[in-house]
């Protein structure tokens, strides 16, 4: 972090005495007003509910510019990645800063390999869960649980104890969405295989069974790993943030990712991909491609209770990188499957075309995001909706973990304690 040559004065209607903050500059994108001090000089406290305009920490992880529509792990465009890249490889870079080279690449994919297995021991525990629990709510207990079974890695301060526990979580994760899985379908579990790529292995685990050897659809295969690819970090979104503010207090990693998971399951964060499918497969069963334009038509009338899903985002004013990304990955999916009619695909292009033409749209912004296609995806593969967000998760955890890490790895990070409004009565008596 830089300190600029300008400064920020703040002034005051009343007789309060102005007071000077310092401004401090990143390698891009806006300038910080340092506020540390505020309190102590004025006894006023910032106010910025869902932190619109508050920097929460210092990374130097991703980079989003929503003008732009641009989306960078450590520097590099998440389009080059997508195309040139695998996930294990991407996860080297977030986790390390740098992309690996031939030697580097090897020892980690092998470093990762050999740790998909998890203890005998969780199985029994997973079988404790209803049959018909969510995945979810599975993985939030098990990654949780992974601090009691693998205790041999959680001293924090230990560098070689946070990067253990970021290969064990990177590693084990997929075998753990997969577990779920299999156990609310009642089908075997798949034991990991270790000659496979990591997106290849998890595809075996998820669709694998005892009976025939399962061989990977190559063009799936590379789809999932660019879906993981796409969802592996996204800044300081609320459950990267929530992995930050956990993990502030001095947890261990496997609470503070459980934390992350347990905040992305909320509808409005992981679970968009899942609501636009539902909305696809509505529009279709009320007509299909002949009542789209009627549907937008509702979406622009505030009082008809109609929303478009997929569109617009928090912080992209602009095309999401990823959402291109994503359309072209479920052309390939589809024609590789014979699925290239599909229905709800057809559906999306011509929701998408009509948002890109129509003022009301363009004016707002808003425009495909990434969860707009992801969706289509994953159901051509055979992924339940009520496991989306559990391929989310699989993905964004080496974000989190790396997120985590860069946070311990700082010597001035303090516990999270935000401040507030308060309105509630004064002091009284009884």
């Amino acid at each position: 972090m830089e300190l600029s040559d300008k400064k920020a004065t703040l002034s005051f209607s009343d007789a309060t005495p102005a007071i000077e903050l310092p401004v401090y500059k990143g390698t891009v994108g806006p300038d910080v007003i340092d506020i540390r001090k505020l309190y102590g000089q004025t006894g006023m406290f910032t106010y910025d509910p869902g932190f619109m305009a508050t920097a929460s920490t210092e990374s130097a992880i991703t980079y989003i510019d929503g003008d732009k529509g641009q989306l960078l792990y450590r520097g590099y465009p998440i389009e080059q990645l997508a195309k040139n890249c695998d996930f294990l490889e991407v996860s080297y870079l977030l986790l390390n800063g740098e992309l690996p080279n031939a030697e580097e690449r090897q020892a980690f994919n092998e470093t990762v390999m050999q740790h998909t297995m998890v203890k005998q021991q969780m199985h029994s525990f997973m079988r404790g869960f209803r049959a018909d629990a969510h995945p979810m709510a599975i993985l939030t207990g098990m990654v949780g649980a992974m601090s009691a079974f693998y205790h041999d890695s959680t001293d924090i301060t230990n560098p070689e104890h946070r990067r253990i526990s970021a290969i064990r979580l990177i590693a084990k994760m997929p075998t753990l969405v997969a577990l779920a899985y299999k156990f609310g379908v009642d089908q075997p579990f798949m034991y990991p295989k270790n000659d496979l790529s990591y997106t290849g292995n998890f595809l075996r685990m998820m669709f694998g069974t005892p009976c025939e050897d399962y061989k990977v659809n190559e063009v799936v295969e590379r789809a999932l790993d660019r879906i993981f690819i796409l969802h592996a970090d996204h800044e300081q979104n609320a459950s990267t943030s929530t992995v930050r503010l956990c993990g502030s207090s001095g947890t261990n990693p496997y609470a503070a990712i459980s934390a992350g998971i347990a905040c992305l399951w909320g509808p409005a964060h992981g679970g968009a991909n899942e609501a636009c499918l539902n909305m696809l497969e509505q529009i279709q069963a009320n007509g299909g491609l002949e009542t789209v334009g009627d549907f937008m038509e509702k979406v622009k009338d505030k009082s008809s209770g109609v929303r478009l899903m997929g569109f617009g985002h928090r912080v992209y004013k602009n095309y999401d990188p990823r959402a291109k990304l994503m359309q072209e990955t479920c052309k390939e999916v589809l024609e590789a499957l014979g699925l290239e009619n599909d229905p709800l695909f057809k559906l999306a292009m011509e929701l998408e075309r009509i948002a890109l033409e129509d003022d009301y749209f363009v004016q707002r912004k808003l425009y495909p995001n990434v969860d707009f296609y992801s969706g289509i995806v994953q159901r051509a593969i055979g992924i339940p909706t009520e496991l989306f967000t559990g391929i989310f998760a699989l993905a964004r955890t080496v974000g989190w973990i790396a997120q985590w890490d860069e946070m311990i790895s700082d010597p001035n990070y303090k516990i999270g304690r935000p401040r507030q409004l308060y309105t509630g009565y004064a002091a009284r008596d009884m």
